[in-house]
């Protein structure tokens, strides 16, 4: 298949506009991460979707609006705990969990009767859900279980050849995917992302419960809820191990690495090593770890690294999102002391 890359302007809408009423899919821009797009309430287009990415079927997609007109139609009601979160959040990095109605198939939401649904901040990505009037389901524009795209770039290495159109509109501001909530039942928080777990409860004026599934691994069988609850995602190729320790401790493991063994630190203290590392932003700074970490992941593989060593962020607050990805990205093994 022949792929364009286009800027996200006028006449690059108009044209991923056309493919995706036509029932193909675009790779455009969000806040997040970019998204592979296509028409949520098309099978077919959601179908080729999980072919292109290589994703699990039992994987729900996020479904895009670009107003809250959008939202009805896709959901069997919408409650006032969600009309809060949409005023406080919308539009923006977050995603709300609601049983959906009889109009999204399940093909959409991976055999489940609940649809998950948010309205993004990057104005192009609204722009191209106004120009072609639907619904978009949109996961990360990548192949599945590896980092995200967080540039138009980082989607060419990964599509080219597989979809007509990529959308460039720039670097992702946020850089991880969306906050997902679920309320279904008592508000539940599956996904951290841009939105903290206290800016929730702030909004909502209630406590928000956090699924065990954003610092552990699923239990044999249990289905994921939401996108990037699965074992292992977000992962470059090299194994990843995780450090809870301190700097010095951390460079003496680094240290005693063999050959293709790489560090993943804070912004500073790629110099404290001879080991050849990379950064992802400042310590204590969520946000620019962030917009950081999947452009290093990637930037591993391209290494050839075979061994990864990352210092620990926070585990809570605004930092819990990078927290979440990064133990994904590690499977979960982690080393302590």
């Amino acid at each position: 298949m022949e792929t364009r890359l286009c800027r996200c302007d006028q006449e690059g809408i108009s044209e991923a506009a056309r493919i995706l009423r036509d029932g193909g899919l675009v790779a455009l821009p969000t806040e997040t991460v970019y998204g592979l797009a296509a028409n949520a309430l098309n099978e077919s287009a959601v179908r080729e979707i999980f072919a292109v990415k290589g994703r699990p079927q039992d994987n729900p997609l996020i479904v895009h609006i670009s107003d809250l007109s959008m939202w009805e139609p896709l959901v069997r009601e919408i409650p006032p705990q969600a009309i809060r979160l949409a005023r406080a959040f919308w539009p923006g990095p977050m995603t709300v969990i609601l049983p959906k109605s009889d109009l999204v198939p399940m093909t959409t939401t991976a055999g489940m009767d609940t649809v998950a649904v948010r309205m993004p901040l990057h104005e192009g990505a609204r722009a191209v859900i106004q120009a072609c009037g639907l619904p978009l389901a949109a996961p990360s524009a990548n192949l599945s279980g590896s980092p995200s795209p967080t540039s138009a770039q980082h989607c060419v290495k990964d599509l080219w050849g597989k979809i007509p159109l990529i959308l460039d509109g720039g670097e992702s501001s946020v850089g991880i995917e969306s906050t997902v909530i679920s309320l279904v039942g008592k508000p539940t928080l599956l996904r951290p992302g841009g939105i903290s777990p206290e800016q929730l409860e702030a909004a909502l004026g209630e406590p928000v419960a956090i699924s065990h599934a954003v610092t552990e691994p699923l239990a044999p069988g249990e289905r994921p809820t939401s996108p990037g609850m699965k074992y292992r995602h977000y992962a470059p190729k090299a194994r990843m191990v995780l450090v809870e320790s301190d700097l010095n401790g951390f460079l003496r493991l680094l240290e005693a690495g063999g050959e293709g063994t790489w560090g993943l630190v804070f912004d500073g203290e790629e110099r404290m090593t001879r080991r050849p590392c990379l950064t992802y932003g400042r310590e204590h700074h969520p946000e620019e770890q962030a917009r950081e970490l999947f452009a290093a992941l990637r930037t591993f593989d391209e290494k050839g690294a075979q061994l990864i060593y990352a210092r620990c962020p926070d585990h809570d607050g605004a930092a819990l999102g990078v927290y979440n990805r990064m133990l994904r990205a590690a499977a979960f093994e982690v080393i302590k002391g």
